[in-house]
């Protein structure tokens, strides 16, 4: 019985086979150390070559991936309001210059051109009556003038004769009756040229009131004319601009414009993006700023060719401020809990026509930039004045000849058939709207012309 109360032998020596253990970790230090080192060398490697990368790489380039392509949006708005009768163009459609992109009413324009046109005749032939009234006038005061002489020396012929009779009369010579009879004709002759004298200062008076209104010029300057062409003008451009035609070459977008429907003068109708001439609004941080000059070259890839697909391109000016600066709402740091913010400032960025040509672009599209900075002999800001215009077009001036050349018929004298429908383009028109057409397909400028000479 005293046997079975006594722990076994066994079970109190059991935990002894655990010992071996720590004899085995502590055989591996040296491993360890290998490792270590092995790791620390590749660390110092990598360090060493991403040093000499960015020494010799990295550090000649500044990078951004906040950048969009930027181009021209032109907005296809009328002069005069109206209802829409035609519609010549919808969204994604390829138009040129002077193309009908929207066709307004024209009724009202025609009535009122009429009206402009019958009233700038009737102007014209009483200006030329008020011309012609001067010759009977001048006639007039001749006759008047001849009268007067004429009774003046009458009178003075009455006169001599009561002065040769008044001595004869003291001697009998003359009698009394005769004598008085004698003054009598001597006065009525002098009253006779009293009233013609009166007579000639009317006419006078008449002719230099009529010559007032018409001096200095003819029937053609005369202000009532000038006013009532100008009236004619302005019929004719209401007319005009009732045909709204595409200003540039491009493609339609935001087409917003129904047929039958009431526009306002001002009011949006579509845009035309020109697509051939594009650039990039690079956004770069205020830290990356300092390298940037005018004139530097770039790269840039844009996410929906991937970098299969590079675009060649030259830094043309950078911003006068930052986007926070021109914002509707600037943001006021002028408080306790601010916090900074790293700001940007655009660059823009013209892109060479070749490129866009062979992987055409979209307006708003995603840019990732690298830009060469080892060139630092441009400027950071522009000093030179653009000696040309960013856009311009002379389609709009074609309406000015037209409308000269029948107010020019109206005056003359010509009967002009009243116009009943829009007029088609004049021949000057079309050769602008060729020429137009003819620089917009060439390829386009570089637009860093502005950038100094490399």
């Amino acid at each position: 019985m005293t046997d079975t109360t006594k722990p076994s032998t066994p079970s109190a020596a059991a935990p002894a086979p655990a010992s071996p253990a720590p004899a085995k970790t502590a055989g591996n230090p040296q491993g360890r150390r290998k490792g270590l080192t092995a790791i620390a060398a590749a660390v110092v490697i990598g360090a060493i070559a991403w040093g000499g990368w960015h020494w010799m790489v990295a550090r000649n380039f500044q990078n951004t991936d906040n950048a969009y392509v930027g181009g021209n949006v032109v907005q296809i708005t009328p002069q005069v309001g109206g209802t829409v009768t035609s519609i010549g163009a919808d969204d994604t459609d390829f138009v040129r210059p002077g193309q009908l992109l929207v066709q307004l009413d024209a009724a009202d324009a025609l009535v009122a051109l009429s009206q402009a046109e019958s009233q700038l005749a009737q102007t014209v032939r009483q200006t030329r009556t008020l011309y012609a009234n001067n010759a009977p006038l001048i006639a007039q005061v001749a006759s008047r003038e001849a009268d007067l002489s004429r009774l003046q020396a009458e009178a003075s012929r009455a006169k001599e004769d009561v002065d040769r009779r008044r001595p004869l009369l003291a001697t009998g010579a003359v009698g009394q009756e005769e004598f008085k009879h004698t003054q009598s004709q001597a006065t009525a002759a002098q009253n006779a040229a009293v009233a013609a004298q009166a007579a000639v200062r009317a006419a006078r008076a008449q002719l230099d009131a009529a010559e007032a209104t018409t001096k200095g010029g003819s029937a053609t300057d005369y202000p009532l004319v000038l006013a009532a062409a100008a009236k004619v003008r302005e019929a004719y451009l209401s007319l005009e601009r009732t045909r709204l035609i595409s200003p540039v070459q491009g493609y339609v977008a935001k087409r917003g414009v129904q047929l039958g429907q009431r526009v306002a003068a001002g009011s949006p109708m579509m845009t035309v993006v020109d697509l051939n001439n594009l650039w990039v609004d690079a956004n770069f941080k205020e830290s990356q700023l300092a390298d940037l000059r005018i004139g530097q070259k770039t790269e840039l890839i844009a996410d929906v060719y991937g970098d299969k697909v590079i675009y060649h391109g030259t830094i043309v000016g950078l911003g006068a401020g930052t986007g926070a600066a021109f914002s509707l709402l600037p943001a006021q740091n002028a408080t306790g809990n601010w916090i900074k913010v790293v700001q940007r400032v655009p660059v823009r960025i013209s892109l060479a026509s070749e490129d866009l040509k062979q992987h055409p672009l979209r307006v708003g599209l995603s840019m990732e930039v690298k830009v060469d900075i080892q060139d630092q002999n441009g400027s950071s800001l522009s000093t030179d004045q653009r000696k040309t215009p960013v856009a311009q077009t002379s389609l709009y001036d074609a309406a000015m000849p037209e409308a000269e050349a029948r107010i020019a018929q109206i005056i003359a004298g010509k009967n002009l058939a009243l116009l009943t429908s829009l007029p088609p383009l004049s021949a000057t028109a079309v050769k602008s709207i060729n020429d137009q057409a003819a620089v917009a397909a060439a390829p386009a400028a570089p637009v860093a012309s502005d950038a100094p000479a490399q």
